[in-house]
């Protein structure tokens, strides 16, 4: 394996996080717009860290004989910092619940089991297929409505009921 520091993509000019490192800055009490000194000298570093973190789980991952960095070599690198594996964990977290709530927004509005194939096909094929000319009818009714300059609206309220009810048995399942 090369050495972290030993990058052939480094060029002068060229910030990677200028924009995120401009508003970090501002948002801890720096001026609305920094030296580019300071943004250059951050930028670096900030790359310097990843690419010496990505180095390091890579060493790990050969050192185990896999070709594949996961998630375990990162947490086993920044283990040695309390504060970064805490947020770490916390940030892994958090993906997993909202890829749990993704999952039971779309069980709840019947995306899930209408792929192609399996058992009762036919019968899901025929309900979507109602359940899109509903969707039709209803948006011909709101149409309707729009002309003859009735309030529109009130579908919303039961989708923020569906949203708020899966929000909620998933906040108390966890």
């Amino acid at each position: 394996m090369t050495e972290p520091r030993a990058r052939a993509a480094r060029q002068k000019g060229q910030l990677n996080f200028e924009k995120e490192l401009r508003g970090l800055l501002y948002a801890h009490g720096d001026d609305s717009d920094p030296l580019p000194e300071t943004v250059r000298v951050l930028d670096e570093i900030v790359t310097d860290f990843i690419i010496e973190t990505c180095h390091a789980a890579s060493c790990h991952a050969t050192f185990n004989n896999r070709q594949k960095v996961k998630l375990e070599d990162f947490k086993l690198i920044v283990s040695k910092d309390a504060r970064l594996l805490g947020r770490m964990t916390e940030l892994i977290g958090i993906e997993k619940e909202l890829k749990q709530m993704r999952k039971a927004f779309d069980a709840e509005e019947g995306k899930v089991g209408l792929e192609r194939g399996g058992p009762g096909r036919k019968r899901k094929r025929i309900a979507r297929e109602k359940e899109e000319d509903e969707k039709g009818d209803a948006e011909g009714r709101e149409q309707q409505k729009i002309k003859e300059g009735e309030e529109v609206g009130e579908g919303d309220d039961r989708l923020q009921d569906r949203i708020f009810g899966a929000f909620n048995s998933m906040v108390e399942s966890v």
